[in-house]
């Protein structure tokens, strides 16, 4: 396999046995087998295909900010996007951004070329290929409202573009979620707008996401979807849960709703309070919290 592998990808970009802390916003997980950065579209296309032949598993890697990593690793192949598979480029009221690139990045990009829209995702940590697969959103934003076309991948290496109705958009999913397709480039149409008027509704959503939410601690942000008819971090106060705490893995005290990484956490730590969290909440509440965290690998 490895041998395969190196007549697409440079050697240099095959990492063997790399350690997840360094991908994941949680700062935890074990070693990878294999870690290889993909920087062409190309590349993906053989790589894949090969994979699902051989039965090998694999998993698409953005920014790591939805990802829990078990502490005994994954035994297969990260394929993270790379470089190139990272640009942006503005054309009229028209973004193009690779899968790789950070929603923050395409967010200032945005700000600098006059073009409003995305100032909800300047906070977000993710990739905006992640971005996608889960409708991201925020401050009565998501990506659906902004999202033109997206060019997917499937399991073959056929590739074909999605418009915005096609993609299924719903509260956190889309058609990614429930087919085998892998995301390789988004096309957002924005408006004209104010720069100036444009970064300070940036800056004032920065400051509120800083007084409301635990950014100074290794998350993955909310970590939980919201319930219908309910929210995760009313539930999880109410059932008296703020500030409890497993080894390093804590429910924030500024805002329930996030399992933080409080200082030495290990993946086990997090996943046993996201369990211990849903299970309080159903027995109180008789209400099901769904992770928005994806769990991957050995715990």
């Amino acid at each position: 396999m490895y041998e395969y592998m190196k007549t697409i990808v440079p050697e240099e970009r095959i990492l063997f046995h790399q350690s997840m802390k360094e991908y994941t916003t949680f700062r935890v997980g074990g070693e990878a087998e294999c870690l290889v950065l993909i920087q062409q579209e190309e590349e993906l296309a053989k790589l894949v295909p090969y994979l699902n032949q051989i039965e090998h598993d694999y998993f698409i890697l953005g920014n790591g900010s939805n990802l829990l990593v078990g502490d005994k690793g994954y035994r297969g192949i990260i394929l993270k996007f790379d470089g190139p598979m990272e640009q942006i480029a503005v054309e009229g009221t028209h973004i193009t951004a690779k899968a790789g690139a950070l929603l923050s990045q395409v967010a200032v990009a945005a700000k600098d070329n006059s073009l409003t829209g995305l100032e909800f995702a300047a906070g977000i940590p993710g990739s905006i290929g992640g971005g996608v697969v889960m409708n991201a959103g925020a401050y009565d934003g998501e990506m659906k409202q902004v999202v033109e076309s997206v060019k997917v991948m499937d399991g073959n290496g056929q590739i074909t573009v999605l418009d915005n109705d096609t993609m299924e958009f719903g509260y956190r999913t889309s058609i990614i979620k429930s087919r085998p397709y892998i995301v390789l480039e988004v096309v957002l149409q924005l408006t004209e707008g104010n720069r100036e008027q444009i970064g300070a509704r940036m800056e004032e959503l920065t400051n509120l996401r800083r007084s409301k939410q635990p950014l100074e601690y290794p998350s993955a942000g909310s970590t939980f979807k919201r319930p219908e008819g309910y929210f995760a971090g009313k539930l999880i106060m109410d059932a008296g849960l703020r500030g409890y705490r497993i080894g390093g893995a804590q429910v924030a005290d500024k805002h329930c709703g996030f399992v933080i990484n409080a200082g030495g956490a290990t993946a086990a730590d997090i996943r046993e309070v996201i369990e211990e969290v849903q299970e309080r909440v159903r027995e109180r509440f008789h209400v099901f919290l769904e992770p928005e965290v994806v769990f991957l690998g050995d715990f």
